[in-house]
C-alpha cells in the first residue's frame, strides 16, 4: 500500500509541476483559438475607414455599445455625447489591444483582468441594452440541463479561462517571462 501511495504522490507531483507550466500556455492558446478572432471581428465593426479609423466612432460601434440610444437617434453618430464617444473608442481599442497582450503574453494578468471587465460589460449590454433578458434561451440559466446559453454559460467559461491567466500569469513561453528574465539578469549584473 505504501508503494502505491508513493507512486500516486510521484505521478501527482509530476502532473502538478507540468500543469503549473502548461496551464497558462494552454489558456492563452485556447483564448487565441476561440476568442481572439471573435473580439477582433467585433472591433473591426466599430472602426472607421483607413488608418485613422481607429479614432472615428462608427454607427456600428454606437449601436453595439449603446443600442437603445443609437436606435433612438437612428444611429446618427453626430448625436453622440462626448462620454459615449469615449466609451466606444475605449471599448474598441480594448477589443484589439487586450486580446493581443494575452496571446503574446505581455502584461498578461492585467490584460486578463481587463478582459474579464470587458466581458462583464459586454454581457450587461447584451442583457439590458440588446434585450437579452427578453430571450431566456439566449440569457440562459446556471444549474439547468442546457449548458449552451450564449450569455450566462459561455461567458462564465470565458471568465474562468481569463481568471486562470490572472492567477497563473502567462507561463514560461511569454513576453512576461522573457522580460522578467532580462530584468533579473540586469539587476544581478548591476
Amino acid at each position: 500500500m505504501t508503494s502505491l501511495l508513493s507512486l500516486h504522490d510521484s505521478l501527482v507531483g509530476w502532473v502538478e509541476k507540468i500543469g503549473d507550466q502548461l496551464t497558462p500556455l494552454l489558456a492563452r492558446f485556447i483564448f487565441a483559438a476561440t476568442l481572439l478572432v471573435y473580439f477582433w471581428q467585433s472591433a473591426v465593426l466599430k472602426l472607421g475607414e483607413g488608418f485613422f479609423g481607429i479614432f472615428k466612432v462608427t454607427s456600428g460601434g454606437f449601436g453595439q455599445i449603446f443600442p437603445k440610444q443609437a436606435e433612438a437617434v437612428l444611429w446618427d453618430v453626430t448625436q453622440m455625447t462626448a462620454f459615449q464617444k469615449l466609451v466606444v473608442l475605449a471599448g474598441t481599442w480594448a477589443e484589439i489591444i487586450l486580446p493581443l497582450l494575452i496571446v503574446v503574453g505581455l502584461l498578461t494578468r492585467l490584460a486578463a483582468v481587463g478582459m474579464i471587465g470587458f466581458v462583464v460589460m459586454q454581457s450587461l449590454t447584451d442583457l439590458f441594452g440588446h434585450g437579452g433578458l427578453a430571450h431566456v434561451e439566449t440569457f440562459g440559466r446556471w444549474f439547468d440541463k442546457a449548458p449552451d446559453s450564449a450569455i450566462l454559460d459561455q461567458r462564465l467559461f470565458w471568465c474562468f479561462l481569463l481568471l486562470a491567466l490572472v492567477i497563473k500569469g502567462a507561463g514560461v513561453l511569454s513576453l512576461d517571462t522573457l522580460l522578467r528574465k532580462k530584468l533579473t539578469a540586469n539587476t544581478t549584473m548591476a
